[in-house]
Formats: C-alpha cells, sequence, structure tokens
C-alpha cells in the first residue's frame, strides 16, 4: 500500500495521511452490530458485511478498508476466531510497498506508549483535528493473518508506517492452511508491555477489522467472528 495499511494507525504516519481516508458507506446490517466503515480515497473500496452469527466478512480483489468499532474495558484477553478462505501471497509486512495481507484485527488503547515522542504527539494533534469527534487511538496492536511468517519471528514488530504507535504481530502467515476456522486467545496486557514498555498499560478504545490487497491485486474472501474480552 501506499498509505498506512494499518487501521487504527492513520494517526501515526504522516500528518496530511489523516486526509487520505473518508468515512464510508456502512451496511445496515454492521451498523446494527456497531461497526462503521473506513474507505482509503482512491483505493477501490472492499466489501464488508454481517455473517449470519453477528461476525464479519470481508470480500473483494484489490481493494482495501476496515471496520471499527469502540471496545470499552482494562486490557484482559481478547479472543476471536477466523478464517480466511482467499488472500494475498506472501508478502514482507515490515517494508512500505506491497505489504498485503488477507486480515488484520487491530487493538486500539487510549494512550501512548512510553517511546512516544513530541514529534509524534504532535502528528496526532493534526490527525485528530481531521477526525474531528473521533478520538483516534494513541496506541495500537495489530493481529494479522498474512505475511511472510518471518516478520519478528512471532512477536511484535514495528509498523514502518506508525513507529511510534503501531507494533504488529504476525498470528498466521500467508502460508497458513485456508478453508478452516482458527480459534485465537491473545493476552492484551502482557502484549501491549511487549510491545511498547513500560508497566502501565492504557485502556482499551477501540477494534477494527482491515484488508490490505491492492497491492497484488489479490481477491480475498475472510471472516472473524466471536470478538469478545475474557479472562486470562
Amino acid at each position: 500500500m501506499k498509505r498506512p495499511a494499518l487501521a487504527l494507525a492513520v494517526a501515526c504516519a504522516a500528518p496530511l495521511l489523516a486526509a487520505a481516508i473518508s468515512p464510508g458507506r456502512t451496511p445496515p446490517d454492521l451498523e446494527r452490530l456497531g461497526w462503521r466503515k473506513v474507505e482509503w480515497q482512491g483505493i477501490p473500496p472492499v466489501t464488508f458485511s454481517a455473517t449470519p452469527t453477528g461476525g464479519v466478512r470481508v470480500q473483494g480483489q484489490g481493494q482495501a478498508g476496515f471496520v471499527y468499532r469502540p471496545i470499552q474495558g482494562a486490557a484482559a484477553c481478547l479472543a476471536w476466531r477466523w478464517r480466511v478462505d482467499a488472500g494475498p501471497p506472501a508478502t514482507d509486512l515490515t517494508r512500505k510497498g506491497g505489504d498485503d495481507r488477507a486480515i488484520s484485527l487491530i487493538v486500539g488503547f487510549t494512550d501512548y506508549g512510553p517511546q512516544a515522542g513530541f514529534g509524534a504527539r504532535a502528528q496526532m494533534a493534526v490527525a485528530q483535528a481531521v477526525a474531528g469527534d473521533h478520538r483516534l487511538p494513541r496506541s495500537t496492536l495489530s493481529y494479522v493473518w498474512g505475511g511472510t511468517g518471518r516478520e519478528g519471528a512471532g512477536q511484535f514488530f514495528t509498523s514502518p508506517y506508525g513507529p511510534a504507535i503501531s507494533r504488529v504481530r504476525i498470528l498466521r502467515p500467508a502460508s497458513a492452511p485456508q478453508g478452516r476456522w482458527v480459534e485465537e486467545k491473545v493476552n492484551l496486557g502482557d502484549d501491549w508491555r511487549s510491545a511498547f514498555g513500560g508497566a502501565t498499560v492504557p485502556a482499551l478504545q477501540e477494534v477494527a477489522i482491515s484488508t490490505d490487497v491492492d497491492d497484488t491485486n489479490s481477491r480475498v474472501d475472510a471472516r472473524v467472528e466471536d470478538i469478545r474480552l475474557v479472562p486470562c
């Protein structure tokens, strides 16, 4: 992608990138579930729809986009299940451009990590002015189905688009078997401390589901269901 691939990371890139997103038309079935759609200007918007069990399905080819909704509470464990029936080939997610992935589940937090300095906060202030009433997360963790699987060797690595506030972890590489449901559970508190350092974990703010297959012009068909906070 030529703009941040991570849904909630727009504010951590160059300030002008905040103007490269625009509200999309949220399907009524997703809107009833609390989701809101966002599109990248100049990139064909991917199709999001609700599954019969209240999850989110993403379908398209050579497109990108994301949906988000609020999630509140302390950083406990997050569980969900997902599957990919079609997605892009393995790409290097540590580099800008060509960094396609089938799907990402992104968690936004209310405050910065300890390494976010003046520059990151100044960029965020500009991005927040563009975003208006919608408060942008100050740090994000992105769990990805895609990539080569070598990035970070299963650990978090810095997003090339938002090094100050965004961390990425590949849970399932592009080579993972498709066409089957996979259950996931992550410890958000432990993950935030591992990714950003510091002892105090901010409160949760949002969760987003994104896809990015425009560089490889790949077809994507993926689903995420039963996103929930659970005891660790």
